[in-house]
């Protein structure tokens, strides 16, 4: 919940106009620290205090962003990352604008004179969309940077991925090897130099063939998700770097770059202590890839699932075959059977009245057999009815 919103549910006569203005302000308390940024995110346990008498502090300064921001205040940003674009400036890139140079460029031309500070944390992948901070001021990038080192961030990533593993969740330990060659990185073998990695993840959804996987990266390798993932069978979706080779069949949904998003990012901040935390939405073509794999018809659901019997086989089997044949013949024996004709039993003496038989075209008497209506006459000779 937003603390704008919070602060409203807890006095219920206040606009949302003047919830802002108070938290702008600085008289909005979070857990007894100061916290002026309207979007910061709270939930109901959170204690929030509004001390309309404290005395309004400097309006934090905003640095203009041409991304989506996620979360700001005077000492941290976190935006919105769209997928292709470099996050920092990298060795051998050249002049290609990263979302780093990009903010710098849309801050400096407001603030005449001073440089605006905006300091790199950490990055993510060109390919990967989702949450990215930053720090606005030299103390709060030092504290960021130990919380990154210390692994004490909450990273979590959406992954949707070819295969479905077995379990609901899973945690990969396979240390990465330091060498980085040709754009690629590679598990370390034997005692070579290498940095230890863990990740967890856990189905959010099953798609036939494929899967969406919510992904916890407990230390922070470069490449951690997308190697780890391919090194259990289930690669990303969209990864032209570390998809098996000699994988033969198509993908299951076509994507054009690496179907990983960072979802979450969440820490104490740097400075006040107070808990910090930033959602991104899916983007658009990560949606589009995930609805067009629930439209796909599943050739394989799974037994949990299944609401249908299974379809009987195509062909039949020998059993079947045989079964049939005897039924068959068995129909055949019964047919021959009923239509074999039938013969007048020997006339009895004294069996000469009309009242002992029915008579025959030609006069034969068939004697205890009563005429019948509407299935047609003998013609005398034995076994034909007249046509």
């Amino acid at each position: 919940m937003r603390l704008d919103l919070a602060l409203i549910s807890k006095h219920p006569g206040l606009s949302r106009r003047k919830a802002q203005a108070a938290i702008e302000k600085g008289q909005v308390l979070v857990e007894g620290v100061v916290c002026q940024e309207t979007g910061h995110a709270v939930t109901e346990a959170t204690r929030v205090e509004w001390d309309k008498d404290r005395r309004a502090l400097p309006r934090p300064h905003r640095v203009p962003s041409p991304y989506p921001v996620l979360y700001q205040d005077e000492h941290v940003l976190i935006v919105d990352k769209p997928a292709g674009v470099l996050a920092v400036p990298a060795p051998g890139d050249g002049d290609e604008k990263s979302v780093l140079g990009k903010i710098l460029e849309a801050a400096g031309p407001r603030v005449p004179h001073r440089r605006t500070f905006v300091g790199r944390v950490h990055r993510l992948d060109r390919d990967t969309s989702g949450a990215l901070a930053f720090a606005l001021s030299p103390e709060a990038r030092a504290g960021l940077i130990a919380l990154f080192r210390d692994h004490k961030i909450e990273r979590r990533y959406l992954a949707l991925v070819e295969g479905e593993p077995e379990g609901n969740e899973g945690r990969i330990e396979a240390p990465i090897a330091l060498a980085y060659v040709s754009g690629r990185r590679r598990l370390a073998r034997g005692d070579e130099p290498q940095s230890p990695a863990f990740t967890r993840y856990k189905v959010r959804e099953r798609l036939g063939g494929a899967a969406l996987l919510e992904v916890e990266i407990l230390t922070g390798r470069q490449h951690q998700i997308r190697l780890h993932l391919a090194h259990v069978g289930l690669p990303v979706i969209g990864d032209r770097v570390y998809r098996p080779r000699e994988a033969k069949a198509p993908p299951p949904v076509a994507a054009r770059r690496q179907m990983l998003h960072a979802e979450t990012l969440g820490f104490a901040h740097p400075l006040t202590g107070a808990p910090v935390r930033a959602t991104s939405p899916v983007p658009e073509d990560m949606r589009l890839a995930l609805t067009k794999l629930r439209r796909r018809p599943r050739t394989k659901p799974n037994a949990a699932s299944r609401t249908l019997p299974p379809a009987a086989p195509r062909y039949p089997s020998s059993t079947t075959l045989r079964s049939r044949a005897q039924t068959t013949s068995r129909h055949a024996s019964e047919g021959a059977t009923r239509s074999r004709p039938r013969t007048a039993p020997p006339a009895t003496e004294g069996a000469s009245s009309p009242s002992a038989g029915t008579r025959g075209s030609h006069g034969t008497v068939h004697p205890g057999r009563p005429r019948a209506r509407g299935f047609g006459r003998r013609d005398g000779r034995k076994g034909h009815r007249a046509r």
